[in-house]
């Protein structure tokens, strides 16, 4: 989606002001492991309009491939408008993307050639939430991946507005959580979906469907994870003077861990990263802004170690 951003304070009806950027938790994630230099696709559609065009115009600056993105002449790109809050309160957002482009995804979206040339899979609850010819496609693409060998993680990301009731946003995305050979809910989204209130019953709820690690994002807290193989820790987060905007952090957690693991870090180490980058994301106003280049991640990492 387009994201309009508001420059004042206050109640949104109140702004005159906006920045335009990009906002997408699929998105966010690919452009966090692309500034990593690592290969990165995004798989979409846009409409045929100014919207679109900036869209494709940041893949390709982040260097996003987009080779699969479709131009859709006949249903609009989506956008959303988020206000601006003091003292790192969550701000509101609300979106303009029913009957988007995007939500038209489907199974003709599916290019085996394209996807099974990639070694990993990400997938979100937004995505499976726009349309059942969307949440097709993510079945489909992770039964294809998975059947290649290759890996797939699932962040619920939920959006508890784009769903008809609780049961079912529940018994869907568990449905293609327990495809995901990483499973990374927050705290409150792992309550929700499994009904447990300790990270460990989370956590064992998935590992018990094949699951091969859950790791619960905790917030300023950092996070817990266990694995199949009963390894499991709490990794603290780092602390955050000045919290500007939390949307978008769990994106950026997200782009941590998988780059770490990608990059073969234990599961351990990546959790360490993603807590890294998740504090980075909420310094800054907008939901990619605070995802770092190669060198910039080097030396904070270096830092951060000494």
């Amino acid at each position: 989606m387009a994201m309009f951003v508001a420059e004042e304070y206050g109640d949104l009806a109140d702004a005159e002001h906006f920045t335009k950027r990009i906002a997408g938790a699929e998105l966010n994630v690919a452009t966090g492991i692309a500034r990593l230099g690592l290969r990165a696709g995004w798989v979409s559609r846009v409409g045929k309009d100014a919207f679109g065009r900036y869209v494709l115009n940041c893949l390709e600056k982040e260097g996003i491939s987009f080779q699969h993105v479709t131009t859709d002449t006949e249903y609009a790109t989506g956008f959303q408008i988020k206000s601006r809050e003091k003292e790192g309160a969550d701000p509101v957002v609300q979106y303009f993307r029913k009957n988007s482009a995007a939500s038209h995804l489907s199974l003709a979206d599916f290019s085996a050639d394209y996807f099974l040339t990639a070694r990993h899979l990400h997938l979100t609850g937004v995505a499976a939430a726009l349309s059942e010819s969307v949440l097709a496609l993510c079945h489909h693409a992770a039964d294809a991946m998975i059947a290649a060998g290759k890996s797939v993680s699932f962040d619920p990301n939920l959006r508890p507005v784009l769903w008809r009731d609780t049961p079912t946003m529940v018994n869907t995305l568990n449905a293609l959580a327990f495809k995901a050979k990483l499973v990374m809910p927050g705290l409150s989204e792992g309550k929700i979906l499994t009904g447990h209130e300790h990270p460990e019953a989370i956590a064992d709820f998935y590992l018990n469907q094949g699951v091969k690690a859950v790791v619960i994002k905790l917030g300023p807290q950092g996070a817990w994870f266990k694995s199949a193989h009963g390894e499991q820790a709490t990794i603290p987060g780092f602390p955050v003077t000045n919290v500007v905007d939390t949307v978008g952090a769990g994106d950026s957690f997200v782009v941590g861990v998988l780059s770490g693991l990608v990059e073969g870090k234990t599961l351990s180490e990546a959790v360490r990263r993603g807590n890294l980058l998740g504090s980075l994301a909420v310094q800054v106003p907008g939901d990619s802004e605070g995802l770092p280049h190669r060198e910039q991640l080097d030396l904070l990492e270096q830092e951060s170690a000494l």
